[in-house]
């Protein structure tokens, strides 16, 4: 009625402890009021209707006071349950922007990789096309090198031809038979 009600958390000690002064200011609020005219009902006597009223208000701020202390506790259940479903949302968040930071990092580390995997690969194909150039120029080397040696023998024979030429002439036209020739016939 002009009360005002506190929605701050108290400890569970002062909110059921209700204090004097709002007791008795209840209690001569109900006394103020009028009770409503029942033709019926004899009033009672003052003392009874103290009594009774006292009650009344004993019982009605008792029940206000287990209801108010009820919608404070809950009131304070649902605000930590408002703080809990908070938090976890901000874990969540945190946990995501830290996966995805993760995520960017193992990007970025792979493709630092892979390029410095690109680059040895092109490395050792440059270096593979010139040990290929260099190998085809060796072989090159040696079949000239193997065709002058050749040349040289194919040469050699020649004139070892026209020197045997020359010397079954001779022997042809002396009428002469070679000696070598006979000496392993001979004695």
């Amino acid at each position: 009625m002009g009360e005002e009600v506190s929605y701050k958390t108290e400890p569970e000690s002062e909110l059921h402890s209700v204090p004097q002064e709002h007791n008795s200011s209840a209690q001569e609020k109900e006394l103020e009021k009028p009770e409503p005219p029942n033709d019926k009902v004899t009033p009672p006597s003052p003392v009874a209707a103290q009594d009774h009223a006292s009650k009344k208000d004993t019982e009605e701020s008792v029940d206000k006071d287990a209801m108010l202390a009820k919608v404070l506790t809950e009131k304070r259940l649902a605000l930590i349950k408002a703080w809990e479903e908070s938090e976890k949302t901000k874990a969540e968040n945190r946990a995501y922007k830290k996966h995805s930071a993760v995520g960017l990092w193992e990007d970025s580390k792979k493709a630092s990789v892979e390029a410095q995997l690109k680059k040895i690969e092109e490395s050792m194909e440059k270096k593979k096309a010139e040990y290929v150039e260099k190998m085809k120029n060796k072989i090159a080397e040696i079949h000239r090198l193997a065709e002058e040696k050749k040349a040289i023998v194919e040469a050699q024979k020649r004139e070892e031809f026209i020197d045997l030429e020359e010397t079954a002439s001779k022997f042809r036209s002396r009428g002469d038979v070679p000696r070598k020739f006979f000496a392993c016939f001979g004695g």
